[in-house]
């Protein structure tokens, strides 16, 4: 089902039936907008609810994070790898999307805090991806809630 204010699916345990987006935001300063449509970072439990619903998962850890233990059905495309000690730009990763997902796919993306995906989100965003949700707090916060995770073996 479809939030009439946008393409977010609706939070199905919401008494006032808003789409989950919609009430469940970050600070101020922390949205981003393209072309006036803000994107909204979503609690872990509103995310594992439109995960549920059939949204698919897009986790942009490096690899090995990854590795380490993941969402169940995630799909891994890196936004960042690793360069010496830091982290360098996957220049690839909107063709990378492109291969796994629509642009209008309904998508969650997430990472390992929750700062990567705000930057992907924002460049698939502006890529003219249309279902795109960002999961505030990344896979720490999807463990720390008791959610379920997979290894990869």
């Amino acid at each position: 089902m479809k939030c009439p204010l946008s393409y977010h699916a609706f939070n199905f345990t919401s008494q006032q039936g808003f789409c989950a987006s919609h009430i469940q935001t970050r600070a101020a300063s922390s949205e981003r907008s393209n072309q006036g449509t803000p994107i909204r970072a979503v609690p872990v439990k509103v995310a594992h609810e439109l995960l549920n619903a059939g949204h698919r998962y897009l986790d942009v850890r490096t690899a090995e994070e990854f590795a380490s233990g993941h969402i169940e059905g995630a799909v891994n495309i890196p936004y960042m790898y690793k360069a010496g000690l830091g982290l360098t730009k996957n220049v690839t990763f909107l063709e990378d999307v492109a291969e796994k997902f629509g642009k209008d796919d309904e998508v969650v993306v997430g990472c390992q805090m929750g700062k990567r995906s705000q930057m992907a989100a924002d460049e698939l965003v502006a890529a003219g991806y249309t279902g795109i949700t960002d999961m505030a707090g990344g896979y720490l916060a999807w463990r720390q809630s008791g959610m379920p995770t997979k290894v990869s073996v």
